[in-house]
């Protein structure tokens, strides 16, 4: 293995016995997609398929996820650290055999991002303690026998506040909303544009600067999913394609700034922010969820 990466020569994932060149490698069927004139060279990055051994394998380090994310909110509380939800993260995680992706990945410092209040995304545990009131997201990516699945929930400490009713709600839905798009023969672009014109018409703002991704074989694969834009631009989507929709939702205005240890991005008002995320198949008819949860 190289870091995370599987090697020609290394042992199949799938647990089979053989090389990996001899085995699912061979399998593996692809897809290259050409953007359409004019969108950026970036977009012509090669989005690997999934086959049907690689869905079950992501769908099990999914499980895995959603257990994770379940086993943090029967936690959270007033008076638990953001350091100590990581920490629970970690030993669950690799207790279950399991490594957990963020640890170390770009230098980042722990097992999992802990998001609070007006923190985006990418918040870093440690000795901040929630208070009654507070919102936490809990982003969570599983590396189970080489496979990677992500998901995420905002959560209430205590009793929350109306705002933070209402943001965690259109949070919500605005993931419902989006994979409600996801079925061959749409694009990328109608997820985006349904998730903006919902949070939009909610009176919220969606972040632009980050967007949901390929997931499965890495931790970030081709291609990037948007949470706003144009109806029928893009990758048109095609059963075998694994993504993450992860829309980044706003109380206030969409501008983030990022802290100056690198990775805690915050919103520029200092309003609240919420953000709901789920690993997603594009299958024959419609879509599948690898770590589901409820919506509703």
């Amino acid at each position: 293995m190289n870091g995370n990466r599987i090697g020609r020569n290394d042992p199949c994932p799938c647990g089979s016995g053989l090389k990996y060149k001899k085995c699912c490698l061979e399998r593996r069927p692809a897809f290259e997609w050409k953007p359409p004139a004019g969108e950026s060279e970036s977009d012509r990055a090669r989005v690997r398929l999934k086959s049907g051994a690689d869905v079950a394998a992501i769908r099990k380090a999914g499980h895995l996820v959603i257990e994770t994310l379940r086993h943090v909110e029967a936690a959270v509380r007033p008076g638990i650290s953001t350091d100590e939800i990581n920490t629970l993260v970690h030993d669950f995680t690799v207790q279950r055999g399991a490594i957990p992706a963020p640890l170390g990945y770009k230098g980042f410092p722990k097992s999992a991002c802990v998001s609070v209040n007006d923190v985006v995304l990418h918040g870093v545990p440690g000795r901040r303690i929630l208070v009654d009131g507070d919102i936490v997201n809990v982003d969570i990516t599983s590396i189970l026998s080489g496979y990677y699945a992500d998901a995420s929930m905002t959560f209430f400490v205590g009793d929350p506040s109306p705002e933070a009713e209402r943001i965690v709600r259109i949070a919500r839905e605005s993931l419902r909303v989006g994979i409600s798009m996801v079925r061959p023969g749409n694009t990328i672009g109608d997820i985006g544009w349904a998730i903006q014109a919902y949070a939009e018409k909610e009176g919220c703002s969606v972040v632009r600067e980050w967007a949901g991704h390929g997931v499965g074989f890495a931790f970030h694969e081709a291609p990037s999913i948007l949470h706003h834009g144009k109806r029928g631009s893009g990758a048109t989507l095609v059963p075998g394609m694994v993504f993450t929709v992860e829309p980044m939702i706003n109380l206030g205005r969409p501008d983030i700034r990022v802290l100056e240890d690198g990775w805690t991005v915050v919103t520029c008002d200092g309003s609240l922010s919420a953000q709901f995320e789920q690993t997603v198949l594009v299958t024959g008819d419609g879509v599948e969820s690898l770590t589901p949860y409820d919506l509703s």
